[in-house]
């Protein structure tokens, strides 16, 4: 019978060999939605960038250095777990979009809508297309997204002044499961970027960092 030469010093005939190195962990990302209608969805260029290197930062969660740009008939969208939009405009889903949208929240996926002031009136109104028999509430206070690594007891923090009205964070619930997370009247995406766009205050951004954290730590853990 034929045998195999061995690998090295002191390696018998026949031994099987070594293990394969362990892969190395799974990258996660955020993936910005490309939405039609004509909002801006590429709104805060530098806000990702910036939020993904806080979880890597301040997390064990293993992300990449920049987003994904996908269209909801992309196939790159089942490869991500959290799907950002914003805007300061309309916003409009197809017939399509709107399946395929519903389909991925329900099988585990997480979006997250941040009104750059400008895109509530046409997001309610295509989220509600999405989900007819899951209207939007207001997510409780006692809710994991504002407690899971950094504490929010008052809930989603108050980044820009806009109209002067109080933030507010809003979901849809799949069972227990939050799958939508919409904060109104934030601005989440402003207190992202970078300080020389908005020049906020540095308790704003980092207020907005840590909810950012909390929101996508939420999201992975919460997948499956």
């Amino acid at each position: 019978m034929w045998l195999a030469a061995p690998d090295g010093p002191g390696a018998r005939a026949g031994s099987p060999p070594p293990p394969p190195p362990p892969a190395p962990p799974a990258t996660l990302t955020i993936a910005r939605l490309h939405y039609d209608g004509g909002g801006d969805w590429y709104a805060g260029p530098s806000a990702l960038p910036n939020l993904l290197a806080a979880i890597r930062e301040r997390t064990a969660l293993p992300v990449a250095a920049r987003e994904r740009v996908v269209t909801l008939t992309s196939t790159d969208l089942w490869d991500v777990p959290y799907l950002y939009m914003t805007g300061h405009g309309n916003v409009h889903f197809s017939d399509q979009e709107v399946r395929v949208l519903r389909r991925w929240l329900e099988q585990g996926g997480f979006l997250h809508a941040d009104d750059d002031y400008g895109m509530d009136a046409s997001f309610r109104r295509e989220i509600a297309r999405v989900f007819p028999d899951h209207p939007l509430v207001e997510v409780p206070l006692s809710h994991p997204i504002y407690h899971l690594v950094y504490e929010f007891p008052q809930g989603v923090p108050k980044i820009e002044e806009h109209d002067g009205l109080p933030a507010r964070g809003y979901g849809i619930f799949l069972g227990d499961r939050l799958a939508v997370y919409y904060d109104y009247q934030s601005d989440l995406n402003d207190g992202w970027e970078d300080p020389e766009v908005n020049h906020l205050p540095p308790q704003l951004r980092e207020a907005a960092l840590r909810m950012g954290v909390n929101l996508f730590t939420y999201a992975v853990s919460s997948t499956r």
